[in-house]
């Protein structure tokens, strides 16, 4: 067989594809942060066209699909998918999206990033951002185990057969389970070290020279090959960035997908192509079993099929409009390594020299000044074209539709009152002054109009950077994009001929965050499903009576409808299922907790009538030995303080209480507990930078524990926010940058947070702080 080529582009979903799934030669799925799952079936055309439905459409994004094959009970089989809400839904693939689901998997407490299903289609396996993998009985959706010993996100989860279970986490473990014959029980069985945060599994089909039995990858952008006894037999190098995707191709080769921008195919454990795409990052591989071909899902929203197989390429036009969107692509500078533009090699480069390995790129310095990078293709035997490196690059690599092309923007430009706009496109790749020029000859301008277009292009392209703000970033339960580094949506609008808004410093941090996002629907549930279990084992004095359900009842429906009137009576309702009902029953009474802690007429009565702070105390939320998701959603509480007024000034008052409280947590491996903790410490940072006078032991305190979190945690998103906390104190003045660079050790600290976490976001905000620091 040849090389892979493309074979179809499916177009309809309105924001990155995260997650797809090849079970059948006739049809694909596709799972979208535009909140929707997309079924795409063949119609048995040449080449091959795909038409898509929309099985499922939620209100949150969704990350993870996968399929479980049909049988006597489900003759359609299931499409299982989860996403930010928690919920894991199954429906068979006839059914809408306003239909009942086949079952809905209650249990995550956070993002379901990761699905997958056992072969005889008897188990799902699930992972999520929770610390959570948990093991369920299909059929039987209420019949679940967790897979315990994870201290962070379970980024992957494989079913390597009927009985064995591999999750990969952002602990930088493997960790193998054996489930039992019947049901779901399983044991662990033992945990492999890998070296970096796994994000990818698969299986390795034994025609693999190596033996291995599975696949990992990850941060480090190396495919590990595995055995199940936890020896290493081989690493792939090739990917220059994350690998967030693997699939098992037939014959022992494998696919793999990065934010590198490619697909790579590997054969006998080399790279033997090099598939780039016209985006960002590529976010997930998949193979289809039964003809080898794949499916990849990117941030530009498209889902592609690639075939080797003749009569299922895609025709020589549109196989040329995809290599020329490559070739047109706009690269952010920051999406590559560091390197002097004096000292790159020109043109000539190219036809002197050839690459050393598929898939190695070579930055060039074009005669025009441009920086473009060419990837070398062992199967053409040249340098290929790939992008051209710009400054600043749509913060998506989501591209604009016209006239059968696709560009970076389309602005409207009015040249004549009274009369509709002209069209402009234009790519960031490209030199201004040329598209100015052939928009005034194809719109038959005066030439007199040249320099003014120019400029407008210009003015309109210039200044945003890829994964920064100057805002405070989306607000939710992930406000500062935790799921990746490349947080899609963040800078650019989306509008076509808006413009972009102009790069500005993270430092200092001037907004308040808060923690707001949740599906009130499957809170409720959860709270009447532990008040039931209350009522059966005798526990009544603890349960809701029918009247405290009903004042629950209402409380949701004002929450849900952000009026700002709760009544007490529900109020205390919540409150009596965060503090008073066992500790492994309150995770979702806090919940609604932490949601009243942001409205102002609540956080009034809370803190008036009922001193939620002291309540939290007396029911042991904060003691360390308890359940740790309850101190982190107590926290969020407190975080969600400065979203008012009144709110500030409690959280101002009760600062030592509240730290007392939490400081304890501050080296804890729970990633949860710790951005909770960080989200925290931003809030406090913006309050006392906004203070006419500040409060110099409070910062001290802040800055204190701060150091001590840069020095010890792993997670990014962690990291990132105890960086914009560290930054936004020492624009505080220059004593409290003395006293962080001479007392604190802040400089060590921060040096060591950017060691461990290399993401440009990371970088950019500790060439900040390493600024202050110098005095």
């Amino acid at each position: 067989m040849g090389d892979y080529k493309l074979s179809a582009s499916l177009r309809g979903h309105e924001d990155d594809v995260r997650c797809v799934a090849f079970p059948h030669p006739d049809f694909v799925l596709s799972a979208s942060r535009d909140r929707s799952v997309r079924l795409w079936k063949n119609e048995h055309v040449t080449p091959p066209r795909f038409d898509s439905t929309i099985v499922t459409h939620g209100t949150e994004f969704v990350n993870a699909v996968t399929f479980i094959p049909p049988s006597s009970k489900y003759p359609e089989g299931l499409i299982v998918s989860g996403g930010k809400d928690a919920i894991i839904d199954v429906r068979a693939p006839s059914k809408l999206p306003e239909d009942n689901a086949d079952g809905l998997l209650l249990g995550h407490a956070s993002n379901v990033c990761a699905l997958d299903a056992t072969a005889d289609g008897r188990l799902i396996i699930s992972g999520s951002w929770d610390g959570d993998a948990r093991v369920w009985e299909v059929g039987k959706w209420d019949a679940v185990t967790v897979l315990e010993g994870h201290t962070a996100s379970v980024w992957a989860v494989l079913a390597l057969d009927h009985r064995t279970i591999i999750t990969g986490c952002a602990d930088k473990k493997i960790r193998v389970f054996q489930t039992a014959t019947t049901g779901t029980s399983s044991v662990f069985v033992r945990a492999i070290e890998t070296g970096d945060v796994v994000r990818a599994l698969c299986t390795v089909d034994s025609n693999n020279p190596s033996n291995a039995q599975f696949a990992s990858a990850g941060n480090d952008a190396v495919i590990r090959l595995w055995q199940l006894n936890g020896r290493q037999v081989a690493e792939l190098h090739g990917h220059e960035n994350f690998i967030y995707s693997l699939a098992s191709l037939p014959g022992g080769r494998l696919a793999s997908s990065s934010e590198d921008r490619t697909v790579r195919i590997w054969h006998l454990n080399q790279c033997i192509q090099t598939i780039t795409h016209p985006a960002i990052s590529v976010w997930s591989v998949a193979a289809c079993a039964q003809n080898g071909d794949i499916v990849t899902g990117a941030s530009d929203r498209i889902v592609r099929i690639f075939s080797q197989a003749p009569g299922s390429i895609a025709d020589p036009t549109t196989i040329e409009q995809f290599n020329n969107s490559v070739r047109e692509s706009s690269i952010p500078q920051q999406a590559v390594d560091n390197f002097n533009k004096e000292k790159l090699p020109g043109p000539e480069f190219l036809t002197q020299k050839s690459g050393t390995k598929e898939g190695q790129v070579q930055m060039i310095n074009e005669a025009n000044g441009n920086v473009t990078a060419y990837q070398w293709s062992t199967a053409a035997n040249e340098w290929l074209l790939v992008g051209t490196v710009v400054d600043n690059a749509s913060s998506s690599g989501r591209k604009i539709s016209f006239n059968g092309k696709e560009y970076d923007y389309l602005f409207d430009v009015d040249i004549e009152d009274g009369k509709p706009p002209l069209k402009l496109p234009y790519n960031l790749s490209q030199n201004p002054y040329e598209v100015a020029r052939k928009f005034c000859e194809d719109n038959k301008l005066p030439i007199t109009y040249l320099d003014q277009v120019t400029n407008f292009i210009v003015q309109n392209t210039q200044g945003a950077t890829l994964g920064q703000s100057g805002q405070s970033g989306p607000q939710g339960a992930d406000p500062w994009g935790t799921e990746s580094r490349y947080r899609p949506g963040d800078v650019f609008p989306q509008t076509e001929a808006a413009p972009p808004k102009p790069r500005q410093s993270v430092l200092p941090q001037k907004q308040y965050l808060s923690i707001l996002t949740a599906n009130l629907g499957v809170v409720l549930k959860k709270i009447k499903e532990y008040n039931q279990e209350l009522v059966n084992s005798g526990q009544k004095d603890l349960s809701l009576n029918p009247d405290d359900i009903d004042c629950l009842n209402e409380a949701i429906d004002d929450m849900e409808k952000e009026t700002e009137r709760i009544d007490a009576n529900g109020i205390n309702a919540i409150l009596k299922t965060a503090t008073g009902w066992p500790p492994e029953k309150r995770l979702p009474g806090l919940d609604l907790l932490r949601l009243l802690t942001a409205l102002e007429e609540p956080i009034q009565y809370l803190i008036a009538t009922v001193s939620f702070i002291e309540d939290l105390e007396e029911a042991g939320i904060f003691v360390s030995s308890t359940v740790v998701n309850n101190a982190m959603m107590a926290i969020r509480s407190f975080v969600n303080l400065f979203n008012t007024e009144y709110g500030r000034a409690h959280a101002d008052k009760e600062f030592d209480r509240i730290h007392k409280n939490i400081h304890q947590f501050i080296t804890s491996t729970n990633r949860n507990l710790i951005i909770a903790i960080t989200t925290l410490y931003i809030n406090y940072a913006v309050m006392l930078k906004q203070s006419k006078d500040v409060n110099a032991d409070r910062a001290l305190t802040l800055l204190d524990d701060l150091s001590k979190i840069l020095s010890t945690a792993t997670d990014s998103e962690a990291v990132y926010r105890a960086l914009v906390a560290t930054g936004t104190l020492l624009h505080l003045g220059d004593d409290f940058c003395e006293a962080g660079r001479d007392v604190f050790s802040l400089g060590t600290a921060v040096a060591h947070a950017r060691d461990k976490v290399k993401e440009p976001r990371v970088k950019n905000v500790v060439a900040e702080i390493q600024e202050k620091l110098k005095g």
